[in-house]
């Protein structure tokens, strides 16, 4: 049974997500996270963005903050930033027919046509405001191309490279942002559809079989996205670090982030940036910036260490394999169990954050000498590498006899005492014909244990 909720399509008002700051990979970035209680801006200048956001979607596209504080845009955030390979023979691009559905695009080297878009940047900003979290995006191109204009950012939640080494392989789940703009035009639509994995054809927007992408939904006419070009050169002076920018070269939106991520956690590792030769959704790929890590990611991990006693190895604490623990808590189902491998650990990943409650079962022949059970705190952006475990020890149980055998028939009497009340009464006294008696202590852990005999006292 999946751990993560895979996205929903639900259009309707989401359940709000609070997130925490999620760091990119070293050296590409951070997509910074910050908590915006302050009212949403008031735009002096024209502006498309969606309420509740405080961030610049100007009518004509920038990159600079125009309005007074809680305002922001590119050049007042730390974003995921990707730029493309160099424009020329060493431009990595999509090629041999490969479209939106293709599994494993084929990946080739060449230039790609400026008439195809040429990309040169894209860029990640995830904002926390009181309203709800907003997903902003923006791409860079080298010039624009004739024709109708698509650009689509693919999110992938697994990290394992496909067959090409160069994109990840593609799970249920993973996420494909299409930003459509037709011929002339300056106000794009933006589209979402989910990778499908199971399931029949007809759910699919182009593809006659699975795994496909699913049937396109219009975020922009739903009133969760929005997106603008800019229409002006845009001075290097005010490009953030990208050049001075041509027009109709810059475009960015916003996505209502609550809607792509469902109610569940979200986790995607990676993102790209690709270009489509027309605005159809089965035209052959063009230019694609390879992927890079998101951050995006506020699920987490519960790690379970296990180990037990054990005097016959060294050393003599040893990982215990085989044991099942019992979870509770956050959106897992009754009955959720993890089971310690060779090396005595266990692990759910891709959970929600929170308080969870683990409870071992027992092995027979053992007894707990650690809390059972215990609290487990799972934390946003960790995984089974990072997560803090909760540990659990075990001590194997010994059982104590202690008899007396008279030699001669009733010729001795004894007493047994193993316990340190007062006595008489003694733990075990022997026959008063055959004088034997015995006195068991079972299941006792590892200890010193002091036994008194006394013989025809």
């Amino acid at each position: 049974m999946p751990l993560t909720n895979n996205p929903t399509l639900d259009t309707g008002t989401p359940p709000r997500r609070r997130w925490r700051h999620l760091a990119a990979a070293a050296g590409i970035g951070a997509l910074t996270i910050t908590a915006l209680v302050a009212a949403p801006a008031a735009a002096s200048h024209p502006e498309v963005s969606l309420p509740g956001s405080n961030f610049e979607i100007d009518t004509d596209a920038n990159l600079k903050v125009d309005d007074p504080a809680p305002s922001i845009d590119w050049a007042s955030v730390n974003e995921v930033r990707k730029a493309d390979a160099p424009t020329g023979s060493g431009d990595d691009s999509f090629g041999q027919g490969s479209k939106e559905d293709t599994p494993v695009p084929t990946v080739v080297d060449g230039s790609i046509p400026p008439n195809k878009s040429d990309l040169l940047n894209f860029g990640l900003y995830l904002e926390e405001a009181a309203a709800g979290d907003f997903l902003h995006l923006f791409w860079h191109r080298v010039q624009e191309p004739s024709g109708t204009t698509n650009m689509d950012f693919e999110f992938n939640k697994s990290e394992v490279v496909s067959a090409n080494g160069v994109t990840p392989v593609r799970t249920a789940g993973d996420l494909l942002i299409q930003y459509d703009l037709a011929q002339g035009g300056t106000n794009p639509q933006l589209f979402l559809s989910v990778w499908v994995t199971s399931g029949a054809s007809s759910q699919c927007e182009a593809s006659n079989s699975v795994p496909c992408w699913g049937d396109r939904v219009n975020l922009t006419a739903g009133g969760n996205a929005t997106g603008s070009i800019n229409t002006s050169a845009i001075p290097a002076a005010e490009s953030d670090g990208l050049g001075p920018i041509s027009p109709r070269t810059f475009g960015e939106a916003t996505v209502d982030f609550d809607v792509l991520g469902g109610t569940g956690c979200v986790a995607f590792g990676s993102a790209y940036l690709k270009s489509r030769s027309s605005d159809s959704f089965t035209a052959a790929l063009k230019d694609f910036i390879a992927p890079t890590a998101t951050g995006l990611n506020n699920c987490g991990a519960l790690k379970i260490v296990k180990t037990k006693k054990h005097a016959a190895s060294v050393p003599s604490t040893q990982p215990h394999a085989g044991v099942v623990f019992g979870i509770t808590g956050g959106s897992l189902p009754a009955g959720t169990t993890a089971t310690t491998d060779a090396n005595g650990v266990a692990c759910l990943a891709g959970i929600e954050s929170g308080s969870y409650t683990v409870t071992e079962t027992v092995p027979t022949g053992y007894a707990v000498t650690s809390a059972n059970p215990q609290t487990a705190t799972v934390v946003e952006d960790t995984t089974c590498e990072t997560a803090t475990p909760v540990t659990f020890t075990n001590m194997p149980l010994t059982n104590i006899t202690v008899s007396v055998d008279s030699q001669i028939p009733g010729g001795t009497a004894s007493t047994i005492d193993c316990d340190a009340a007062a006595d008489p009464p003694f733990d075990a006294t022997t026959d008063p014909v055959t004088g034997d008696g015995s006195f068991s202590l079972n299941d006792k852990v590892p200890g010193t244990y002091v036994c008194t005999v006394v013989v025809d006292p």
